[in-house]
């Protein structure tokens, strides 16, 4: 992906996590009006949201053969297409039908459009800052299903619900543009081929697991128990097939990587508590002290405003500082604040509620964004679509997990609590704090599991951390567009070099001459610099020397390629070796906003190589 800045493509990337997360969730509050209008159940309603979760976790591994087989553009394009025409067909829906066939193709927007963002922004983020990017996905991640809850609330109290699909349509189509504009040209990482059985089976895997453990506590326990047993076997089937086939749907590759591996299993943990959080606070503060919903969400929104703050400050913690020290701190200032939530429960003051409930959420952005960014940092260039996968896929059982073990814990307690004689308002108080304390004791295990990023990075720090500001060459040697091409080849020969920049009169970088290229150009124009043949017959003529002291006085514009390649300063090194040798470079011109600062030359690569195994055996 050619681009001016990686910041531009943050902006689309983070406006598309946003949107797809505020789509998950914006609609729940609209299903009263939506029953009412149609006249259909709450059972048949609640298929807004389970067909909606179904297909967009199905779509999320087919994202990954999506991001290999296509252009990232034209894809990126396409999902936001896919919202779009939802988004129309929802709004103008005359029947539940329709409105249920519209929210099936947001879903499959939705389901390809964070993982399509995650592997954008990785392709283009230098490591050095990928904690500071995943810190504002992040962010977005966390703001969008918090904000959808007070937009949807606020456009249903002037306008039918069928004004939230025109809004979020048009907020799409903003997303359209943005994209249209900013991404530059893509490339194809290459030609998979789609293993339809593959699809089948990670299918069923996901409608068995996702809907057994969404049903659990509210449904047949058979059939969810069922469905999780299905789950289960066609996960079996599925990972067996991925070993035998030569192109897995899922390449189980980086899950060798004990860092990916580590880190998903936190970021489950911490999403479960962010979930399970999000449905219980409202629920309790709603029905224990009688506030309507849409004040509820005021309530525990500057928790969401502060978590979008703290979110990229903790990425750029991550990038100074490594996970091991922010991730465990991240978990225990979840554990305390949770445990000092579930004690004031019988104290009923929505402030006090409000202000405790803001670390806890503090906690989970020091959690989510450097964890992700941990996880993914350790995976390969052509791993990072599979490891995206499987975080975007964890994202999504986390979410149907944590929701429906705490909304299960909670309701239980309920009942147990009043069938133990308690009235309706102690059942609600002791619920609260024993689902508080079942989120406390997740936050417990994640904080031990954390505890081990310390023993990798260890292992990972004899490894300096390199950027392509400590290897290129800064102290730059040039030449002038105006310059002959005989004072051009002096510099190349008294500097030892094999190629030269060309500046104009401010310097900056209008074009590149190597020494090949003048060879090419006076071999066009005179035989001396075709073959000794050539030489032979023309030295007799008078003319020979003029016409090579013409030749020289040649202006080194005339010969210097315009179409210059370069590299950002922030680029990560392993994607300079694959610049220069998919270029067939030995050198090129970096820059910073604009600026040439300095040189790469692949030398300049094979000291760091050099010195990278050096220092790991020492």
């Amino acid at each position: 992906m050619k681009t001016k800045k990686p910041i531009l493509i943050l902006v689309v990337t983070a406006f598309a996590s946003f949107l797809a997360t505020f789509n998950e969730t914006f609609l729940n509050i609209a299903f009263t009006p939506i029953m009412k209008d149609f006249g259909v159940s709450v059972g048949t309603v609640q298929w807004l949201t389970t067909a909606y979760m179904l297909g967009a976790a199905i779509m999320v591994p087919v994202s990954a053969f999506l991001f290999r087989k296509f252009k990232t553009k034209p894809l990126f394009l396409f999902t936001v297409g896919l919202l779009i025409i939802g988004s129309l067909i929802c709004a103008l829906a005359p029947n539940f039908e329709v409105l249920l066939t519209g929210r099936i193709i947001q879903s499959l927007g939705t389901g390809m459009l964070i993982p399509i963002g995650m592997n954008l922004t990785l392709s283009v983020v230098p490591k050095e800052k990928i904690g500071t990017y995943m810190g504002v996905m992040g962010a977005m991640t966390t703001l969008g299903p918090s904000l959808s809850i007070i937009g949807a609330g606020f456009l249903l109290s002037i306008r039918s619900w069928h004004v939230l699909f025109w809004v979020f349509g048009a907020l799409t189509c903003i997303l359209f543009i943005l994209a249209s504009i900013i991404l530059g040209k893509s490339e194809r990482l290459g030609n998979p081929k789609l293993d339809i059985i593959s699809v089948i089976f990670i299918s069923l895997t996901l409608i068995g697991l996702l809907y057994g453990i969404s049903t659990i506590f509210q449904g047949n326990l058979i059939i969810a128990l069922l469905g999780i047993i299905i789950g289960i076997i066609f996960l079996i089937l599925f990972v067996n097939r991925q070993k035998k086939i030569k192109e897995p749907l899922i390449s189980l590759e980086p899950l060798k990587v004990k860092e990916f591996k580590t880190g998903i299993v936190l970021n489950m943990l911490a999403l479960m508590i962010v979930f399970a959080m999000n449905i219980i606070m409202p629920l309790f503060i709603q029905n224990a002290l009688d506030v309507p919903a849409f004040t509820a969400s005021l309530t525990l929104f500057p928790a969401i405003i502060c978590s979008c703050i703290i979110a990229p400050i903790a990425g750029r913690i991550y990038d100074k500082k490594g996970a091991k020290q922010i991730l465990p701190f991240g978990f225990i200032l979840m554990f305390i604040f949770i445990i000092l939530l579930g004690l004031t429960n019988n104290i009923n003051s929505l402030l006090l509620i409000g202000i405790l409930y803001v670390p806890v959420i503090i906690g989970s952005a020091f959690i989510i964004g450097p964890v992700q960014s941990f996880a993914l940092s350790h995976l390969s260039r052509e791993q990072n679509p599979h490891g995206v996968t499987m975080m975007s896929t964890g994202f999504q059982i986390a979410g149907c997990a944590g929701s429906s073990l705490f909304t299960g814990v909670y309701s239980l307690m309920i009942s147990v609590s009043i069938a133990s004689g308690a009235s309706e308002v102690e059942g609600l108080h002791t619920a609260f704090l024993i689902t508080l304390l079942v989120a406390a004791l997740i936050s417990i295990i994640g904080f031990i599991i954390s505890l081990s990023v310390k023993r990798y990075e260890k292992s990972a720090a004899k490894v300096k951390h390199i950027t392509l500001s400590t290897i290129m060459k800064k102290d730059v040697f040039t030449v002038k567009e105006t310059d002959d091409l005989l004072t051009v080849l002096k510099t190349i020969s008294d500097k030892k070099i094999s190629g030269v920049p060309v500046v104009d009169k401010k310097g900056n970088l209008t074009g590149f001459i190597s020494d090949g290229d003048i060879m090419r150009y006076l071999s066009k124009s005179h035989p001396l610099f075709v073959n000794a043949y050539s030489f032979a017959i023309v030295n007799e003529e008078n003319n020979f020397d003029e016409k090579l002291a013409n030749l020289m006085k040649s202006k080194a514009k005339d010969v210097a390629k315009k179409k210059t390649i370069t590299i950002d300063i922030n680029t990560s090194v392993e994607d300079v070796c694959r610049i220069l040798n998919d270029k067939h470079l030995k050198k090129a011109p970096v820059m910073d906003n604009g600026k040439m600062v300095g040189i790469i030359n692949r030398s300049n690569i094979t000291k760091y190589a050099i010195d990278t195994y050096l220092s790991l055996v020492k």
